[in-house]
Order: structure tokens, then sequence, then C-alpha cells
């Protein structure tokens, strides 16, 4: 009995603890930024070496088991309350394991996904606000798309013409990262090799590059899609472990990493993703520009997985595509807005408001 107290008193203040931070955060901008600098790099260093010491997502792993969980516990819980004649203790004991497992999810999400979200934003931090106007944009634009004109000629490219990565990537991820810090302190120190997912379609099925795992503190990436794709996910990915969660700023950071890296891999992965956020807004307000996308780079643009991956893959389907990603989506877009971005998914595509900071701010 005293056990039990025990336990439930730990629970108890477990979850006020999680509650009381997430309150402080959204009234203390001064809270949350002390936090993510001065005590996150600590638990983010130690829970990546722990995960990192094995080769596959442990995040992944969790959620599989979870679902596991869910599956075969549920029936079995139904048997008992109608078989055994003990059902107030299964009660407690399901009640309870129920309990420990949402104090973890809390506390992890919490201490290293909610509080992330009240910091000072990325831009505010380095850069004067800029003028946005449809002459910035398209100067944003003509750089980047020159910049991606010339490197696509000077990539390696496979036997149909598409870009094909050649070199050690997570150790090219992670130098530009660390590279990173000697402008923004923030992105110094240790990161863990990026992990690929081994439900992979699942996530193509979310129209997912990258996840990053609050419960494991881990970078993941779909290993699935085009090449093209992968340096610039890495360090998306590896950007959120080091407190940078929101996406659009994730994105940016993303970009600068790999266009100031020494890999034309990485430069080019960077370009690009950024010319499809740029792309999409000029098409959006009708902006004429002379500019032109070359051939090239329209082989790389705007490519998510290999040709004939869906047909290849349709065995796997176990919910149809269309319902898994309108699941997802509304799922990613009630998140982000419970935790205070209003313009819930679409603030990815704030990353153009980044670019524009970044290429014309006084700073």
């Amino acid at each position: 009995m005293k056990k039990v107290k025990k336990q439930n008193i730990i629970l108890i203040s477990v979850y006020a603890v999680c509650i009381l931070a997430n309150v402080i955060s959204r009234i203390s901008q001064e809270f949350s930024e002390f936090y993510v600098s001065k005590i996150y790099p600590y638990i983010m260093s130690l829970f990546s070496r722990i995960a990192g010491i094995f080769p596959f997502s442990t995040g992944e792993i969790l959620i599989i088991i979870g679902v596991l969980l869910l599956v075969l516990c549920i029936p079995l819980f139904i048997i008992l309350m109608i078989f055994s004649k003990k059902r107030r203790r299964i009660c407690r004991i399901y009640a309870l394991a129920a309990a420990w497992i949402g104090a973890y999810i809390l506390t992890t999400e919490t201490f290293n996904c909610f509080i992330m979200y009240q910091c000072k934003p990325f831009s505010d931090k380095y850069f004067s606000e800029s003028v946005y106007t449809s002459d910035s944009l398209e100067r944003v634009y003509n750089i980047i798309a020159e910049n991606s004109d010339r490197l696509a000629k000077e990539v390696s490219r496979d036997e149909n013409g598409s870009f094909k990565l050649t070199g050690d990537t997570y150790e090219e991820a992670k130098t530009a990262m660390q590279n990173l810090g000697k402008t923004y302190p923030q992105f110094k120190g240790y990161y863990p090799d990026p992990k690929p997912i081994r439900c992979s379609y699942f996530m193509s099925q979310q129209y997912l590059l990258g996840i990053y795992f609050p419960f494991t503190l881990e970078a993941n990436y779909n290993r699935d899609v085009c090449d093209i794709n992968i340096p610039n996910t890495l360090c998306h990915e590896l950007a959120h472990l080091k407190g940078c969660i929101q996406e659009d700023e994730a994105g940016f950071i993303a970009f600068i990493a790999c266009i100031n890296s020494g890999s034309k891999e990485l430069q080019y992965s960077g370009y690009l993703n950024a010319l499809e956020y740029v792309h999409n807004e000029i098409s959006r307000q009708g902006i004429q520009t002379e500019c032109q996308i070359s051939e090239l780079v329209w082989k790389d643009l705007y490519k998510f997985v290999p040709d004939g991956y869906w047909k290849e893959n349709k065995s796997k389907e176990v919910v149809s595509t269309e319902t898994v990603s309108a699941v997802s989506d509304a799922a990613m877009d009630t998140s982000l807005k419970m935790n205070g971005v209003d313009d819930g998914i679409k603030s990815y595509d704030r990353m153009v408001n980044l670019l524009i900071d970044y290429y014309c701010s006084t700073n």
C-alpha cells in the first residue's frame, strides 16, 4: 500500500512539474531561452549518446512496441474484465501502466519539444527585419536559381541523369552543422548520426522526409526518398536536436548549413530545397522573372520518391495513402497550433521570409 502511495505521489509530481513548466514557458520567453541554451544541451547530449549506441531508430521501435501493446492489451483487458474476479486490481495495474507511459511522453514532449516553441524566433535573434517586396523575392529567387543551375552541372548523377549521393553524407551533414556553430553558437557541440526509418513507406505515405523524436532525441529520415532530399533533410532534423523546433526555422538552418558546407552535394541539396519554396511563392504571386530554371535542375526539382515507387510498394499499403496523408496533415496542423504556431503546417512556407531576411537584411 505504501509503495502504491509513493508511486502516486511521484506520478502526480511529474505531471505537476510538466504542467508548470509548460505554463511558465508560455508566459516567460526568458525562461524558455534559458532552458534551451543552458539546460537542454546536456539533456540532448546524454539522450542522443545513449540512443546512438543502437544502429536503429529507438524511437521507431518504441512506437512499434506502443502500437503492439494497444493491439494486444485492449482485448486482453476486455477478456480479463469479463472472466476474472480481480477486476479492481486489473484496473489499477492498467491505470498505473498508462499513467507511467503518459508521464514519460509528457515529460519528454515538454522538455524536448513544447518549451522550445516558446523561444525567441531565430530571425529576431540574428537579422533585422527586411521589407518583403516582390523585388526582394525576385532577387532571392535569382540567387538561389543561379546557384542551383551552377551546382547541377557539378554533382554526380546516375545512369538516368538524376542526382546521386557519393560522399559520407552523415559526416558531411554533422560537420556542416558544427561549422554553423561558429556563427550561431546554438549549433555548436555534439551531433549523433541520423538514422533511417525502417518503415519508410509509411513516412512516404505522409509525405515526410524526416522526423524528430522528442522521446529519444534522434534525428530520423525517410530512406526511400530521392537522394537529392537527404542532405538537406539530415541537417533539418539535426537542427531540431539543437532546440530549433519551428519547422520554417529548421528548414532555413538546414539551408545555410548546406550552402556553406564544403560538399557540393550538400550545397546543391540545400539550394534546391529552398528553390522549391521560393518558386512556389513566385508562381503564387504571378511574378514574371527573366531567370530561367535549367532543364538539369528541373530533373531534380520537386522529386520526392523515385519513379515507379508507389506502384512497386503498393503491397505495403495497409491504409490508403490519401487517408494516411490527410490524417497526418491534420495531426501535425493541430500539434503546431496547440504549440502557438497559429498558421499550423502553412508555417513551413515562412522559410521564404527567412531567406529574404538572410539575403536582404541590413545586418
